[in-house]
């Protein structure tokens, strides 16, 4: 098309270029046929020159064009294969991220669980030995008198440090409360798990002063909390031992009046076990927190076959369960997921059941992004566990702020000591 335009305009310019010659040539007047001639070589002469310069300058720019795009397409083509080289290698980096977390995860779970068994097996082995085993006993009975020791001095010292883990609502993951553990140090500085001393320290009555802190600390952390507008809660755990405890419990509820506005802020936690084994002095002591409008929490339930009416009775308000515990208690009838003990009822309405009794179930010990997918299958609100969290030490500084006051400790390690002997 571009050719056709530029001929066309090549014969009107020799055309216009002729009729001006003729035009003087016919004219007269000085203008002979030579003029009239050189007129249209002249007229001829630029048309070609400008047909020409417009065709060369015309060929120039098509050849930059072309290049220009040919540089353009090759730049694409090499930003593609860039986009598509990061996207394989981002998410390379979070498949191999994602399943470094998980592995760190469950390897730590694994050796908490290595480190729970052995210390129950030991403790199982030395408490299996006869009288006859006479050097082993008096062995053994040296180091739970030196454990009773540095359990005692940690308390008096206030070497107890307050661990806080997020409970996090699903699918948002969001927190909204926190568990807290108590944690005892020796001389070096050593952290001692509660697997370690209970044993020794229950029966002396050094569990009450435990979590005598332990409540103490919750409360001015909770406070703390308040004061940034952070609204959540946090599950403290109340041993059977100090529920009982006719000399403690006075002191506790006494405490607890006195900050009765952290009623909706504090969950009283204890296991299952322990529920089902309550007295009357125990559920009495129960009914006067709830009068105070705490709630309670039970833990480490290992059968679904639960009382809901005495669990609504005693205002438990939360049930955590295991997520292994949970999901191996479904079963398969007639096509359809169940609990073992409710086959009558769908998986999936387990925890709508829980709701009618107002107790929310919290799924706990969550390791996986594959037990998050099976328990959001089981209309499950909360979820617990080192995926999301684990225990964490509060800040030294912080600490410092929940010390109890003084003389705090020592009285109540005096009582302990006297109900212990």
């Amino acid at each position: 098309m571009r050719k056709l335009t530029l001929a066309l305009l090549g014969g009107a310019s020799i055309c216009l270029a002729f009729t001006i010659a003729l035009l003087l040539w016919r004219a007269g007047g000085g203008w002979g046929a030579g003029a009239a001639g050189l007129a249209a070589g002249l007229g001829l002469a630029f048309s070609l020159q400008g047909v020409v310069g417009r065709s060369l300058d015309h060929g120039t720019l098509k050849k930059d064009f072309d290049a220009l795009r040919d540089a353009h397409l090759a730049i694409t083509g090499r930003l593609e294969k860039i986009d598509q080289s990061l996207a394989v290698l981002v998410d390379a980096i979070q498949e191999t991220a994602v399943r470094s977390s998980e592995e760190l995860t469950l390897e730590v779970r694994m050796l908490e669980d290595l480190v729970q068994r052995m210390s129950v097996s030991l403790d199982g082995r030395l408490g299996g030995r006869t009288e006859g085993a006479g050097d082993l006993a008096g062995k053994r009975e040296d180091q739970a008198g030196a454990l009773l020791q540095t359990v005692r001095e940690a308390l008096a010292d206030n070497r107890v440090d307050l661990y806080l883990q997020p409970v996090v609502s699903l699918p948002q993951r969001r927190t909204v409360f926190y568990e807290s553990f108590s944690r005892l140090r020796d001389e070096s500085g050593r952290v001692m798990m509660p697997a370690q001393y209970l044993s020794v320290a229950e029966p002396e009555g050094l569990v009450a002063a435990i979590d005598n802190l332990l409540l103490f600390r919750c409360v001015q952390i909770v406070r703390r909390l308040a004061r940034q507008d952070r609204k959540v809660g946090i599950f403290c755990n109340i041993s059977l031992s100090s529920l009982s405890d006719e000399d403690f419990f006075p002191q506790f509820l006494e405490f607890l009046s006195e900050n009765k506005d952290m009623a909706g802020a504090l969950i009283f936690e204890l296991g299952q076990a322990a529920f089902d084994q309550r007295g009357s002095t125990e559920a009495r002591h129960m009914a006067k927190l709830a009068d105070l409008g705490f709630r309670f929490s039970i833990d480490k339930v290992t059968d679904l076959d639960l009382d809901f009416r005495e669990l609504q009775r005693a205002d438990v308000k939360f049930i955590k369960i295991a997520a292994g515990v949970l999901l191996s208690e479904l079963v398969e009838v007639d096509g359809r997921p169940t609990v073992k003990s409710l086959q009558d009822l769908h998986a999936s309405d387990f925890a709508s059941l829980t709701r009618r009794y107002g107790a929310e179930i919290i799924a706990e010990k969550i390791e996986t992004e594959r037990q998050v997918v099976d328990v959001l299958d089981l209309d499950i609100a909360y979820g617990q566990g080192h995926l999301f969290g684990e225990p964490r030490a509060i800040r030294d500084a912080v600490l410092a702020e929940t010390d109890p006051p003084v003389g705090f400790m020592r009285s109540t390690l005096r009582r302990s000591a006297a109900g212990g002997r």
